[in-house]
């Protein structure tokens, strides 16, 4: 278990620094950016770790080794000689994948065959290509790299969220968003386009130091170094008190309810508000300034165009005229929209890919 191995924390491309940040703040040591994701040098138990406290991950990938290989014959012969019996289990069944790049071995298909019959004839572990449990092999100059997914399904799925509306943004890409807002739990926060209610939920959570892992199971929890005590001396029960409250409105009733039945099975009903209201008619909640935050209908998501544009211009309008000390931070993929609400917007960052659309955060300072 004292093993040090390269784990790589997949996030969506364009948020590598933001969940570099997360990483430094959670505890992990010299995260490094990769595309793609943060790596960093650690244990098994900093992998559990991550899946339970990691906001902005997708999945935690775990290197367990590998070898130089230049045709199928010998990646066979070595395949069957990795330890395998150390990280999988023989009753457990797995899915291969493999990825070929630069190698004198280019048919992923005919290396995912071999690496699969090899732990299948060598373990035992039956192989299903829909197991929950993944070997990822990946093949790049000549050099094999097995990787396990120790998440299973993508960490966004929180365990908790059942009901979701069109063009829901995902709680890993909110709490980095949130987190790109300088947002960390001492303020609160209002999204007047609420949706579903995640970004509410999730500052929510944030404020009372929830793990975002602590409703859901993981891959991990199959695998034959898996240590069920230590596991649970991981989780957190307790959490933080705050006197803070965070608000989301919408103008669709089904949505108002969708987000308090999420909220009250995320465990933070008593501290989130809900209520219908149009843009036109949103007014700042009672109690110290925060951060608005929201994710409104753009591109490919929704609708006619110039409806957007209205739309926006009548946003902008009404947070200048209400919500003066509040920070704003919006997510667009289209500058024009950003633009129309006429907000004082700060230089953006990297693109970020969320649902086939490359989309930024454009944040203020506090509104006059």
């Amino acid at each position: 278990m004292s093993d040090h191995m390269d784990i790589f924390f997949a996030c969506a491309p364009g948020l590598e620094p933001t969940l570099a940040e997360e990483c430094r703040a959670t505890g992990f040591a010299k995260p490094r950016q990769r595309p793609g994701g943060v790596e960093i040098q650690g244990t098994w138990q900093d992998a559990w770790r991550a899946n339970l406290d990691l906001r902005g991950a997708v999945r935690v990938l775990v290197r367990i080794g590998g070898f130089r290989a230049m045709h199928l014959a010998q990646l066979d012969k070595r395949a069957r000689r990795f330890d395998w019996g150390a990280v999988l289990r023989p009753d457990v069944p797995v899915r291969v994948e493999a990825t070929c790049k630069a190698s004198r071995i280019y048919h992923a298909g005919a290396a995912t065959q071999r690496v699969a019959r090899a732990i299948h004839e060598e373990l035992g572990a039956p192989i299903d290509d829909k197991a929950t449990l993944r070997v990822l092999t990946r093949i790049e100059d000549d050099m094999v790299t097995f990787s396990i997914d120790s998440t299973g399904a993508p960490l966004h799925k929180r365990g908790h969220k059942q009901a979701v509306n069109k063009a829901p943004m995902r709680e890993n890409l909110a709490a980095m968003f949130l987190r790109g807002c300088g947002y960390s739990g001492s303020e609160p926060v209002y999204d007047p386009m609420c949706g579903s209610g995640t970004f509410p939920i999730e500052a929510a959570e944030i404020a009372l130091g929830l793990q975002p892992g602590r409703s859901r199971r993981f891959a991990l929890e199959d695998l034959a170094n898996f240590d069920a005590d230590a596991f649970a001396g991981l989780r957190r029960d307790g959490r933080t008190q705050t006197g803070l409250r965070f608000y989301g409105s919408d103008r669709d009733a089904g949505a108002i309810e969708m987000s308090k039945a999420n909220a009250e099975r995320a465990g933070v009903g008593e501290i989130t508000r809900f209520h219908k209201a149009p843009v036109s008619e949103i007014a700042p909640p009672d109690g110290p300034p925060g951060l608005v935050m929201i994710n409104p209908p753009y591109g490919g998501r929704i609708g006619n165009k110039n409806m957007l544009y209205a739309l926006h211009s009548s946003l902008g309008t009404r947070l200048m005229e209400q919500f003066s000390g509040w920070r704003v931070g919006l997510i667009t993929n289209e500058g024009g929209l950003a633009r129309a609400t006429g907000l004082p917007f700060l230089p953006t960052g990297a693109p970020v890919a969320h649902g086939g659309l490359k989309v930024r955060l454009y944040r203020t300072d506090p509104l006059p």
